[in-house]
C-alpha cells in the first residue's frame, strides 16, 4: 500500500492533469489488502465509482477502500464532476461509410424510434425504454434492464420479436438483446408466473415448424437492415459456449449483431461498435472488487431474517426457461454477462421450454471458470447451516425443486402474512405447527429451479426468489415443507 504522503503527491499530479475525472489508473486496495488497478470516475454521497482499463464500472461503498484511498477519495471528490455519463472508451468509434445516413433512414430499418442525433450510450434508459414502450424488469444499485414480450403485431427489423430487452448501468444504454423466432417462445404456455407450467403439448412437427419461422425471420431481418445499412461483415461473437456467427451492420457507433442459432432462435443485439470490435468478450473482475459488493447487499433485519438484496431480476416469461434465467440471474450478480436464449441453447432446452439443468451449467462452467469466479455443486437435503454458509458471503444459490400448486399457495400465503408480523416468537410456534401437518407431494410435471437468497434461524424458513418478474423476487417457506418438494440439488456461482 502507498504511504499517504505519496498518494497525496499522486493526487495532486492527477488532479493537475484532469478535468472531471481520473485519468491515470492507480492502485485501489480494500480493507483486506487486496488491490486492483482502476481509476476514480466519480463519487456521489457514500459511493465511489471506478473504472478499470477496458472500461468496466464498479459502483462501491467508500467505507470498502483502505484509509489512505478514502482519504484520496475524499481530496478528489471536490474536484470531480458527477459520475460520466459513459466511459469515453467504450463508446468511441472509427467512422464508417454508414454514418452519413440520418437516424430517420435507420429507423426506417429499425421499424421503431430507436435512433436519434444523440448516441444511445449517452442516452437516458428510462427516456428510451419509455419510448420504445419496453417495461422496467429490474433495478439493482448501478444497473437496471427492461424487457416487453411483446404483442403479435409488434414488429422491429422487419420480423416479430417475442422478447426485446434493453439492459443499462447508472441509467446509461449498454446493449439491447431482441429475439425472434425459437423454440421456446413458439411452444411457450399461455400464462407467465406458476401458470407456465399449464402448455400445450409441443406439435410432433415442433423442429420443422421452428426451422420454417427461424428461415423466415433471418431471411427478413437480413434484407430489411441489407437494404438501408448495405451488405452485412460476417464475424464471430461472444464467448465459450454463446459464441457464433454474426452478421454485422455498423452506424454511428452502434452495432447491429445478427445471429442464428441452428435449430434454437434467431437473434439481434445493439451494442457498442468498440464490444463488437472485441468480439464480444469482456473482463474478468477480480475478488477484490467482486466480494465486498456482494457482502454490502445481505440484509440483516429485525426479524432476524438474512437477506441478499440487489439480484437481478429476469422474466422468463410463459415458456419455461427457469434454469437458463435464473442461471442468467446467478451469473450477471456476480459480475458474468449472461443472456438466458444462450444459455437455453448450451442446456439443449426443449420446445417451449424445460432444460438440462446438468447441460446447461456444464456449457456455462468454462464461461465462469473464465471470469475467475467459482462453481460449487452438490446433492443432498435441505440444510440450514449448508445454505447459510453462502448466503452470509452475499452469494445465493440454486435450487431445484417440483414447483407445484401447493407449495406456492403456501409460499405465497406467508409470505403476505409475514408484511404485518410483529411478534416473531409467536410466528415461530404458528408457522412450525403449520408445517408439521401440511402435506405437498411432489408432481414431476412442475421441476423448476430458483435461487435461495436467505434464511431465518429462528423461524427455520429460508427466502427464494423465482425468475418471474418483480412479484416475485422474495417468498418464503419453512424448510420442512421446501425438504417435501426438494429435488436435493445445488449450484452456486461463487468466488
Amino acid at each position: 500500500m502507498k504511504h499517504p504522503a505519496c498518494v497525496c503527491l499522486a493526487l495532486l499530479l492527477t488532479l493537475a492533469q484532469t478535468s472531471g475525472q481520473s485519468s491515470e489508473l492507480r492502485t485501489f486496495t480494500n480493507t483486506a489488502g487486496k488491490a486492483i488497478q482502476a481509476r476514480l470516475i466519480g463519487v456521489e454521497g457514500v459511493n465511489a465509482t471506478i473504472e478499470m482499463a477496458t472500461g468496466q464500472r464498479f459502483t462501491l461503498a467508500v467505507t470498502q477502500f483502505s484509509a489512505a484511498d478514502q482519504a484520496y477519495i475524499k481530496q478528489a471528490s471536490a474536484t470531480l464532476a458527477p459520475t460520466p455519463a459513459a466511459p469515453a472508451a467504450a463508446t468511441a468509434y472509427k467512422p464508417g461509410p454508414n454514418d452519413k445516413l440520418e437516424p430517420a433512414v435507420v429507423n426506417e430499418a429499425v421499424g421503431q424510434p430507436l435512433f436519434g442525433d444523440t448516441s444511445l450510450w449517452t442516452s437516458s434508459a428510462n427516456e428510451i425504454a419509455e419510448k420504445l414502450g419496453i417495461p422496467p424488469e429490474s433495478k439493482t444499485k448501478t444497473s437496471s434492464s427492461y424487457r416487453s414480450y411483446t404483442k403479435d403485431d409488434y414488429l422491429m427489423f422487419g420480423a416479430h420479436p417475442f422478447s426485446v430487452a434493453m439492459y443499462a448501468e447508472n441509467d446509461k444504454i449498454t446493449s439491447f438483446s431482441l429475439v425472434f423466432a425459437n423454440k421456446g417462445d413458439l411452444f411457450s404456455a399461455k400464462g407467465g408466473g406458476e401458470m407456465h407450467f399449464d402448455k400445450d403439448t409441443p406439435p410432433a412437427q415442433a423442429g420443422m415448424i421452428v426451422k420454417k419461422a427461424m428461415d423466415k425471420d433471418l431471411a427478413a431481418i437480413s434484407a430489411t437492415l441489407s437494404k438501408q445499412l448495405g451488405e452485412p461483415q460476417k464475424e464471430r461473437f461472444g464467448e465459450k459456449a454463446g459464441r457464433m456467427n454474426m452478421q454485422r451492420w455498423d452506424w454511428r457507433g452502434h452495432s447491429i449483431l445478427l445471429a442464428e442459432a441452428e435449430g434454437e432462435y434467431v437473434g439481434i443485439q445493439i451494442v457498442t461498435t468498440a464490444f463488437a470490435d472485441a468480439g464480444g468478450k469482456v473482463a474478468s473482475v477480480t475478488d477484490s472488487i467482486i466480494r465486498p459488493r456482494a457482502l454490502a447487499n445481505l440484509e440483516k433485519r429485525e426479524s432476524g431474517d438474512v437477506v441478499i438484496s440487489d439480484i437481478p431480476m429476469v422474466d422468463q416469461g410463459p415458456k419455461g426457461y427457469c434454469a437458463p434465467a435464473t442461471a442468467e440471474r446467478a451469473m450477471r450478480y456476480l459480475g458474468i454477462p449472461a443472456d438466458m436464449y444462450i444459455l437455453a441453447n448450451a442446456g439443449q432446452t426443449g420446445f417451449g421450454g424445460g432444460t438440462s439443468v446438468d447441460l446447461l451449467l456444464a456449457g456455462m462452467a468454462d464461461q465462469i471458470r473464465s471470469k475467475r469466479r467459482s462453481f460449487d455443486s452438490w446433492q443432498s437435503e435441505l440444510k440450514l447451516k449448508e445454505i447459510a454458509k453462502y448466503i452470509d458471503k452475499g452469494l445465493p444459490v440454486m435450487w431445484t425443486l417440483c414447483s407445484t400448486k401447493g407449495f406456492n399457495d403456501t409460499a405465497n400465503k406467508r409470505t403476505k402474512e409475514r408484511k404485518t408480523v410483529t411478534d416473531w416468537a409467536a410466528w415461530r410456534e404458528k408457522v412450525t405447527a403449520e408445517a408439521a401437518t401440511n402435506s405437498l407431494p411432489k408432481d414431476k410435471d412442475t421441476r423448476h429451479i430458483v435461487l435461495i437468497i436467505g434464511y431465518n434461524k429462528d423461524t427455520n424458513e429460508m427466502a427464494f426468489s423465482d425468475s418471474w418478474g418483480d412479484n416475485f423476487k422474495e417468498r418464503w417457506i419453512t424448510l420442512q415443507e421446501a425438504e417435501q418438494v426438494s429435488d436435493k440439488r445445488f449450484y452456486v456461482v461463487g468466488f
